[in-house]
């Protein structure tokens, strides 16, 4: 297993195990098929397992594993406060005692702050004594290193950068997403912070193997150099040296040797230009079944209706390549959970964003058809929630 180095030298192994999707057998985590799992990744190096509150059953499944093998001093336990939950200073400590619980354990090595999608929303937190809080939390020894976990726009990011004095990072970052969310852009603005950036859905949840389309298919067997399309995914982020350790999924012990393999033999500058131009060429295949063809530049912002229009376009780019559940998700994220709304429906057609944008995308009529798709009685029905929830 290749390691690289969290912000005090700390050793992270390259890979790291997601424990979000771990199998389910009669509406439960199976937890015998998890322990096997996670024993053979720390067997093979793996010491960074990341979790959240919301996970259902996925702390208290962690925790057990970890406790009954006796292997906890082995590895680096992530997790997440559930900040949207807050209503006041009382519910940090109650959630954080709660996941000790769960975690059986008395410290958390990486604490994040689980989908921060604003500025705004941190000033909240700082109002509720959130910076006191993970003060005392550093200072005991049950909060090793604090970080935020981030679903959104690369300028959104870069503030939320520099909002506080964090330990690390996460983004969601594969090579279809190079140009949105936080986008590599983002992945260097953090690394040249100082900060190591953990990756979240390093195959799209599944989308850059399971689902890719024949043209991307027939790249990669063309390709004189073989490796499954998940090999490729990850060889792609282990190249980058501003990537410290790469978020997986894995719920078979196949693909947990395979990953393990994968991350013990790439280092930065193992994929040449070559390699680079394949990739790139899947990805175009990839978005050759998007509507929009809107490349995530940003010339088109701020909006002066506050819309998130980049957001907008990829949730609803995702609705025809992965699906309504995925692009209503992700929709959530960039619109509705944020402190201040930016829904497409807000879009007053001023047209500012028009005149700016070099792909000659119709923003105003695209911004139509993205309500129209993704702002169902459902999402309504939530953004309604939060803001009375808010209104407490």
């Amino acid at each position: 297993m290749i390691y690289r180095k969290d912000k005090y030298g700390n050793d992270v192994s390259l890979l790291g195990f997601g424990c979000m999707r771990f199998t389910a057998k009669d509406g439960k985590i199976d937890l015998d098929k998890a322990e096997k799992e996670i024993l053979a990744a720390i067997e093979g190096g793996v010491n960074y397992f990341d979790t959240a509150y919301v996970y259902p059953g996925s702390e208290a499944a962690l925790g057990e594993i970890l406790a009954r093998n006796h292997v906890r001093e082995r590895v680096k336990i992530a997790t997440k406060l559930p900040h949207y939950l807050l209503r006041d200073s009382s519910g940090m400590e109650k959630y954080f005692q709660e996941e000790l619980r769960r975690l059986q354990t008395d410290h958390v090595d990486y604490y994040l702050m689980h989908m921060l999608t604003d500025v705004a929303t941190w000033e909240r937190l700082k109002g509720l004594g959130i910076q006191e809080w993970l003060k005392e939390k550093k200072r005991s020894g049950a909060i090793g290193q604090v970080g935020f976990s981030y679903h959104g726009n690369t300028d959104t990011f870069e503030r939320l950068v520099d909002a506080y004095d964090w330990d690390f990072c996460q983004i969601q970052y594969n090579y279809l997403d190079e140009h949105t969310q936080a986008g590599r852009k983002g992945l260097v603005y953090a690394h040249e912070k100082g900060l190591p950036v953990i990756i979240m859905e390093p195959l799209r949840g599944g989308r850059l193997v399971n689902r890719l389309p024949q043209e991307a298919l027939d790249i990669f067997q063309k390709y004189p150099i073989q490796d499954s399309p998940a090999g490729w995914a990850f060889r792609w982020l282990y190249n980058q040296p501003e990537v410290t350790c790469v978020l997986s999924g894995m719920n078979s012990l196949e693909m947990v040797e395979e990953n393990v393999k994968t991350a013990s033999g790439t280092r930065p500058g193992d994929l040449g230009e070559e390699e680079e131009k394949m990739l790139a060429e899947v990805a175009r295949a990839i978005n050759g079944k998007q509507k929009v063809g809107c490349t995530g530049c940003r010339y088109c912002m701020p909006c002066p209706a506050g819309v998130d229009i980049p957001g907008s376009f990829a949730a609803y780019n995702r609705y025809y390549s992965d699906g309504k559940l995925v692009a209503l998700k992700e929709y959530m994220m960039c619109t509705a959970l944020r402190q201040t709304p930016a829904a497409a429906s807000q879009c007053v057609a001023c047209g500012k964003c028009e005149r700016h944008c070099p792909q000659g995308i119709e923003i105003r009529k695209e911004l139509r058809n993205v309500s129209k798709r993704l702002e169902s009685p459902a999402y309504k029905l939530v953004r309604w929630a939060i803001k009375r929830f808010r209104a407490y």
